[in-house]
Order: C-alpha cells, then sequence, then structure tokens
C-alpha cells in the first residue's frame, strides 16, 4: 500500500513557514501530522537530520521544494512539545519519532491484555507487540507501571511483564 500524501504536499507554499501566526499554526499541524504519518506508514522510529532533508516527506522533487533545516527543526520542536519526538543528542542530529506515545502503545497493549484474559498473569513481553521496536514496548510497559496496570519484571530468560 502506498502512502497518501496531503493536499498541502502538493502546494509549494507549504513548503516555506508562513509569517502569520494563525496560518504557521495551522501549517505546523499539517506538518507534524504528515511526517507521523509517513513515520507510521514506513514504521520509521529513528531519524537522522541530515538523512531526512533529503526524504520525500520534506523534500518534493516534483514541484521543486524542499521544507529547510531550520523549518524542519521547528517541526521537530513542535512534535517534541506534543511528545512525540525525543532527541538522542544535545546537538539535535538524531531523534526518536514516537507516532503514537508510549502512554497509546499501553493502552492498546492493555487492551489487547484484557481481551486476551492475561490480567494478573505474568508473561514474557507480549508476543502480538514484537513488531514494536524494543525501546518503546519498554516505555510503553512503564506507562502501564506508572498508572499501576503493569509491572515490568526481570526473569532468569529476559524481560518480563505482570498485568493487573
Amino acid at each position: 500500500m502506498s502512502f497518501e500524501w496531503p493536499w498541502q504536499y502538493n502546494f509549494p507554499p507549504f513548503f516555506t513557514l508562513q509569517p502569520n501566526v494563525d496560518t504557521r499554526q495551522k501549517q505546523l499541524a499539517a506538518w507534524c501530522s504528515l511526517a507521523l504519518s509517513y513515520c507510521r506508514h514506513h514504521k520509521l522510529y529513528t531519524l537522522d537530520i541530515m538523512e531526512v532533508q533529503e526524504s520525500p516527506v520534506f523534500n518534493h522533487k516534483n514541484i521543486d521544494r524542499k521544507l529547510s533545516t531550520e523549518a524542519i527543526l521547528i517541526v521537530f520542536e513542535e512534535l517534541r512539545k506534543k511528545g512525540n519526538l525525543e532527541w538522542l543528542d544535545k546537538n539535535k542530529t538524531q531523534c526518536l519519532v514516537m507516532w503514537r506515545r508510549p502512554e497509546e502503545w499501553g493502552k492498546l497493549i492493555y487492551q489487547w491484555v484484557s481481551r486476551s484474559a492475561m490480567v494478573n498473569s505474568c508473561n514474557t513481553f507480549p508476543p502480538e507487540f514484537h513488531g514494536l521496536e524494543e525501546w518503546m514496548l519498554i516505555r510503553s510497559l512503564q506507562a502501564l507501571q506508572t498508572d499501576g496496570k503493569a509491572e515490568v519484571i526481570t526473569m532468569d530468560d529476559g524481560k518480563g511483564v505482570k498485568f493487573f
């Protein structure tokens, strides 16, 4: 299945941050949505700023438009404020993108656990969520632990979790 680009993507001014505050906020919201949708579609969790500048999401070759590095950093800062991005270094060259925040994944995991009658049991990490990168799975389970719905435990053969 191919990625569906939003209508703004083919609109050249979309690639230049607008000076009007209201327009700019709408534009940043659209960029955030596009970046998260693109990462979700392609199952991307880690981005490198140098590489992402040339990726199709920020570089539309058909209309010869490219979002500037400064503008990409502004979009990423918006994502960070919303809890969807975390910098891996203080120079802001690499980041983790969370198209679903750990709390959101935690809710989905807990729904699956409840449907599977696994509440009040100890388990290795849920196999249905093995497609999730381990760091995100651990953070999601830690979010459940904070809510009192799970406890991450270390077992002889690795890590596990007890759901409440």
